[in-house]
């Protein structure tokens, strides 16, 4: 991780903190004017800033199998009794058994589209708020939990992506 101490001015029309960063350190860092930087504080008083990378929201579809019995009483001779009532759904469930998860599709959607979609099928919730469909049904990257080893290469990664900014360089 490069460090670098700047000058934190003060907009005099607003009173805004503003940090004027030098051609050099936006071509070492990668950065280009209109890029949305993420602060960090390290608690020392200095700062660890990330440009945001842009994100998106796939739709991933599955399907979802199980193996499922049902214990059907029928006259001798006439098991095929038996599978008409689970055909018609009138039998008992016995057991069941997740077997498996199969991805069939993906694709990008936008948050609008993804909103949309959740209206459609769950109708039972589509007078939620926005936030609160997103809570309820949206993976967001900070979900998503890496097990240590998986962790430790992405933090890696953000460090040697990552720039300094404070008082002890």
């Amino acid at each position: 991780m490069t460090k670098y101490s700047v000058i934190v001015e003060e907009d005099p029309e607003t009173g805004d903190a503003i940090i004027q960063f030098p051609d050099n350190i936006m071509a070492e860092v990668g950065w280009q004017e209109g890029d949305t930087i993420d602060w960090h504080t390290n608690g020392d008083g200095s700062y660890t800033l990330t440009k945001k990378e842009p994100k998106e929201w796939v739709l991933v579809e599955t399907v979802t199998m199980f193996r499922n019995r049902y214990m059907c009483e029928v006259p001798e001779g006439k098991k095929l009794w038996a599978l008409d009532t689970v055909t018609c759904e009138e039998a008992k469930e016995f057991s069941s058994e997740h077997i498996g998860e199969q991805i069939v599709s993906h694709r990008v959607v936008t948050e609008e589209e993804a909103l949309k979609l959740f209206d459609e099928d769950n109708d039972y919730m589509s007078g939620w708020t926005k936030e609160k469909k997103m809570e309820t049904a949206f993976t967001f990257e900070s979900d998503i939990e890496f097990n240590k080893k998986q962790q430790s290469k992405v933090d890696e990664q953000l460090r040697n992506r990552s720039t300094y900014f404070g008082n002890n360089p």
